[in-house]
């Protein structure tokens, strides 16, 4: 039997509140599964299960706020571990008149016939007077949780009662906690480049030309796209630095930093950046934008990011300089595009290009390194059908 820990959701993370559990003792599940809502800084984050099995005991209570690496459940393989502790401890039944059978506690999530529901759902349903029988749950195992229900009550002009806001405030100072110690502790170095985007602006006019709004691509997704085959070539950009050593990571899960409405910044990952079609990258981006302002993130999405990608060109930029996001080693900014004077074939031009800087950790690589990784991200965009 595995436990279920508190993750850390980034570096800024010390502890979490837990707001709602989503299994129950004897469900399974499997990885990927979301279990628990937690609340941080950052919001309230979905957390997913990294193991697959049957829920054992759960160890913390709703409402309680524990540190990172917490124990909160037990999860895993039952059957034959559970089987045999019962086998040997339970002695043979001596002949007697038949007992009436014990009643059974109620589980975390109550099940009437097949309808099922978490207990902050049931307390919302009961504050709000929805009938939960008419919502269809995306719990494990079609349970009803207080998410499902914030729809229906927000349409009535409510306020779910589980729904944690974000607090500005805190995470103001989270952020300043963990940009603090990334300058304390990463030696950064910095280049600036900047890059031609002819090619790739007059490829995304001919394909966005022929498409729906909803279909069209942004710039954006080209330049995510180049940094994470970049990456490929460039794996010293591309994991963490822990333990005086850096591990760099086999998957590539670039990490999209998006503006909170009212204050700060996330930075979620989009998972296995480099295989995605542009066309799958521009939607999953798009999706991270709304559930960062809906409040719906992941717990994987804030804790696996391998570099970061920040960009302030919808501001009216020209550059920006990020700070390394630890325990990852390096963070890549974009300003904005626009005409600028460029030197082509012996002559001055006006064209649309990016100014591309790079924030990356002096103890893993140096500036070498670092201007040969701008310079295959520019490479990259130089050919957009390929990307």
């Amino acid at each position: 039997m595995g436990l279920f820990k508190m993750p850390s959701l980034g570096a800024d993370m010390e502890a979490g509140k837990l707001v709602e559990w989503m299994i129950a003792p004897g469900d399974e599940v499997k990885k990927g599964d979301t279990v628990a809502v937690v609340e941080t800084q950052k919001g309230a984050i979905e957390i997913e299960t990294f193991e697959a099995g049957t829920v054992g005991k759960l160890l913390v209570e709703v409402g309680e706020t524990v540190p990172v690496g917490t124990p909160l459940a037990e999860i895993g393989d039952m059957s034959v571990e559970a089987a045999v502790p019962a086998h040997e401890a339970v002695p043979e039944p001596e002949p007697g008149p038949i007992a009436p059978p014990a009643p059974v506690a109620a589980p975390t999530l109550i099940r009437a016939g097949r309808h099922r529901a978490s207990p902050a759902a049931r307390k919302l349903s009961a504050e709000k007077g929805i009938d939960l029988s008419a919502i269809k749950g995306t719990g494990p195992g079609g349970a009803v949780t207080s998410r499902d229900l914030e729809g229906t009550h927000k349409a009535a002009g409510q306020k779910a009662a589980s729904a944690s806001g974000v607090d500005f405030t805190e995470m103001r100072k989270a952020i300043g906690r963990a940009m603090a110690r990334s300058k304390r502790e990463i030696p950064h170095y910095y280049l600036r480049h900047q890059i031609d985007l002819r090619a790739a602006s007059s490829w995304l006019d001919e394909y966005n030309g022929s498409r729906e709004p909803s279909g069209r691509l942004l710039m954006g997704a080209l330049l995510v796209k180049a940094v994470a085959l970049s990456l490929k070539q460039f794996p010293d950009m591309n994991g963490f630095y822990e333990n005086d050593a850096f591990t760099p990571s086999d998957a590539i899960h670039c990490g999209v930093a998006v503006a909170v409405r009212g204050g700060g910044l996330i930075a979620p990952a989009v998972h296995d950046t480099d295989g995605l079609p542009l066309g799958d990258l521009m939607a999953a981006m798009r999706d991270l934008v709304a559930r960062v302002r809906a409040g719906g993130l992941k717990g994987s999405e804030l804790s696996d990011p391998t570099i970061t990608i920040t960009s302030l060109g919808d501001r009216g930029v020209d550059e920006v300089y990020g700070v390394i996001h630890p325990p990852q080693v390096a963070i890549v900014g974009f300003g904005t595009v626009e005409e600028r004077p460029l030197a082509a074939d012996g002559t001055l031009v006006a064209a649309p290009t990016v100014i591309a800087t790079l924030a990356a950790d002096h103890r893993v690589g140096d500036g070498r390194r670092g201007a040969l990784f701008l310079r295959e991200i520019e490479k990259l965009l130089q050919k957009p059908e390929a990307l």
